[in-house]
């Protein structure tokens, strides 16, 4: 793993604001992308939570293989990436005051194409899933031990999953999607796009053995051949919404104690066609009441909804199209007045106005320039 850093990027950043004015107000935009063409690996960029400008000349460039999913700790002074290569690795990286990231290892994930991570509430573990495009071995969730400084031990645990098989090409293995813990950190739910099922265990953070047993129920089941890829859970954790990648929809759950109880299940497309459906990431405004899901494939939206603040129901507000080609992931930006985008396929950055009173997308700010973004953390 190579660092390459702008050596004058303090003063690139100082010119930047000067430009931008007296009063602009510098967030950290972290990219994760995929090195497959003319990519580096992981970007560090300025960006301007008043103009919802990104500074075009990145701070920073780590070079490292395909950083395809981004994990900031709580305090954001770490920083781990999951390298999504045919044999797996994730790195880990100190983040300074100023957002310089040093890099601190790499392990191997002893997986194939490792797509998501998060970190236990108690910052002790790292959970990776590992996609594995291969259905043999197929496949899955680790657990890796990380030290106080951020550096990543050895893999403690390994789970697998059966597959479904009904989709004979895309679910012959299991194929772990994301792993996100539950909002007390009590428990962690894996999304298993091979199994269609989402797969619920309970962390004990002083177990070094098997941090994870099975939870009671073990999994909630989705339909044949939907696909679970990316869940996510309200701040209260009263509710969840779950993208199913291959039918292109969005499911709302209740959340009874640990169990997923399905209420409402809504289509991202319009399209019958099977090319525009293939549901991608999801992410809440802080405030809670509008929840935005990007859809890839010809659809290439940013589909927009209200909550219902009591029951978590979601009423379709727009459907937004993100000016280019595989809407992998996007973020909020810490003001919530933009939303960003990053376009896999058209290699570009896309910046949209965001209206926090009615929740809708507005016109495009900025497309920037960036080769397979993957994946974008925006922090103060």
């Amino acid at each position: 793993m190579r660092t390459k850093m702008n050596r004058n990027w303090k003063r690139l950043l100082i010119v930047s604001l000067m430009g931008l004015g007296v009063n602009a107000q510098a967030a950290t935009l972290l990219v994760g992308s995929y090195t497959d063409g003319a990519s580096k690996g992981l970007y560090r960029y300025a960006f301007d939570t008043d103009t919802g400008r990104i500074e075009p000349q990145p701070l920073q460039v780590i070079e490292v293989d395909s950083p395809s999913w981004l994990v900031l700790s709580e305090d954001h002074k770490q920083l781990f990436t999951v390298n999504e290569t045919r044999a797996g690795h994730v790195s880990s990286y100190a983040v300074g005051s100023d957002g310089e990231l040093e890099p601190l290892g790499q392990v191997p994930s002893l997986g194939d194409e490792p797509t998501h991570a998060s970190l236990s509430q108690d910052e002790r573990y790292l959970f990776v899933a590992n996609y594995a495009v291969a259905p043999d071995p197929g496949g899955s969730l680790v657990v890796i031990a990380v030290d106080r400084d951020g550096k990543l031990g050895k893999v403690q645990q390994q789970l697998r999953h059966a597959p479904s098989q009904v989709n004979a090409e895309r679910q012959r293995g299991g194929h772990v999607h994301s792993v996100v813990r539950s909002p007390d950190g009590s428990h962690l739910y894996a999304s298993d796009l091979g199994a269609d099922k989402v797969f619920i265990y309970r962390y004990d953070g002083a177990s070094s053995d098997q941090p994870l047993t099975p939870a009671t129920p073990a999994s909630v089941t989705l339909p044949p051949g939907s696909g679970p890829r990316h869940l996510l859970f309200d701040a209260k954790g009263r509710h969840a919404y779950l993208t199913l990648e291959m039918s292109a929809e969005v499911v709302m759950f209740d959340v009874r104690q640990v169990e997923l109880i399905e209420r409402q299940r809504l289509p991202l497309t319009d399209s019958a066609d099977p090319a525009a459906k293939a549901a991608a990431g999801l992410h809440l405004s802080d405030d809670g009441r509008f929840l935005y899901v990007s859809n890839r494939g010809t659809a290439n939206q940013i589909v927009v909804y209200a909550v219902d603040p009591e029951d978590g129901h979601l009423t379709l507000v727009q459907r937004r199209s993100v000016e280019g080609d595989h809407p992998r992931e996007f973020a909020l930006d810490p003001s919530g007045k933009f939303l960003l985008v990053a376009n896999q396929k058209s290699n570009q950055i896309v910046v949209m106005n965001r209206d926090p009173r009615s929740g809708r997308l507005g016109d495009t700010v900025q497309t920037l320039a960036q080769d397979a973004p993957s994946d974008l953390k925006l922090f103060e």
